[in-house]
């Protein structure tokens, strides 16, 4: 009789490593009342540059969820398209995407922005982008770039432009960063196995 279990294999180390701390620094803010996500997993605000982790929020700011609606959209884009990048550029240079897109969008935010920033978007926005190269052969421009840049992206230069409310703005910047460098990695490693 042939075997019919089917085991579960973990496809995706990245997106499904990067997933489950998430879920674990979710899990921490509810269990904290919010401290953590005010303290370890947020850039901005009260933040003090004598203070070691301040450095290391630099990063970990992209693992931080306000709510569970937050979690699940970033999420859901994350595992969608995360795991076909994987298969194509390996994890380490999807971390490097990830990690970029977190310090610029950090830096960008510290010079600009008031308020607290936290949450994956800048990282989810920069997948969707890179997602669009991932059949694209050496120097050429892939049509799917072109199409997601204005409609992701041109949405959030547009409704970045027409809203003022800083919230919102500084979660729009997030994306539009995360798109710039999707787009700068795509171009980088274009025609690359």
């Amino acid at each position: 009789m042939p075997n019919r279990t089917w085991p579960v294999s973990y496809n995706a180390p990245f997106a499904l490593s990067f997933a489950l701390v998430c879920v674990a620094a979710y899990l921490l803010a509810l269990a904290t009342q919010g401290w953590s996500n005010r303290y370890i997993f947020s850039i901005g605000g009260d933040m003090s540059w004598s203070n070691p982790l301040t450095y290391a929020r630099f990063f970990v700011h992209v693992l931080g969820h306000g709510s569970m609606q937050h979690l699940v959209l970033n999420m859901a884009v994350i595992l969608l398209i995360t795991p076909m990048l994987e298969e194509k550029y390996g994890s380490y240079r999807l971390l490097t995407v990830a990690a970029v897109t977190a310090v610029v969008t950090a830096v960008v935010k510290l010079l600009v922005f008031p308020g607290l920033l936290l949450g994956a978007s800048g990282v989810a926005f920069a997948f969707i982008i890179l997602s669009s190269f991932a059949k694209a052969k050496a120097r050429t421009i892939p049509l799917t770039f072109i199409l997601i840049a204005v409609l992701f992206l041109g949405n959030e230069i547009y409704l970045a432009l027409q809203q003022r409310d800083d919230g919102a703005s500084v979660a729009r910047f997030a994306h539009i960063i995360g798109g710039i460098a999707g787009g700068f990695f795509g171009f980088k490693w274009l025609g690359s196995r």
